[in-house]
């Protein structure tokens, strides 16, 4: 009797272990398959394209103007900072969906508005200090 129940549940772990990696597999098919396709694609793409290389397909091109100069430009920090706050504000954004879904559910009305408030007081926090020390200046 303990003999067949313990082949009963070293069954029944089997048929758990077996679903549990049921998941896996169907990632790694996907992840195989998506793999095949980009090296299907990049090597038809190889056999059917024209290979003529010209002096003029080997220049450097730069959206319709002929290279001058060195081939190093100094950038604006500026441009660096703003996509930066952008990306953090969009991130933030992002946080609110959720929260609008939380919020109207019963029972988390009060916790949810006094934690998103936190959150929005962060985020004007940051704000001002990124006004405070002139990186908003456009000049």
């Amino acid at each position: 009797m303990l003999a067949s129940a313990a082949a009963a549940d070293a069954v029944g772990t089997d048929a758990v272990a077996a679903d549990y990696f049921d998941g896996y597999g169907v990632v790694g098919l996907v992840a195989v398959l998506g793999l095949l396709f980009v090296v299907v694609a990049f090597g038809g793409a190889r056999l059917l394209r024209p290979a003529v290389p010209t002096p003029e397909k080997l220049l450097t091109y730069e959206c319709g103007v002929d290279p001058v100069g060195e081939g190093w430009a100094h950038t604006q920090v500026r441009y660096y900072v703003y996509a930066f706050l952008y990306v953090i504000f969009a991130v933030d954004v992002i946080f609110l969906f959720p929260w609008a879904t939380v919020f109207a559910a019963p029972g988390y009305g009060a916790v949810t508005l006094v934690e998103m408030f936190l959150f929005l007081g962060f985020l004007a926090v940051g704000l001002l200090y990124a006004w405070k020390k002139g990186v908003l200046e456009w000049t």
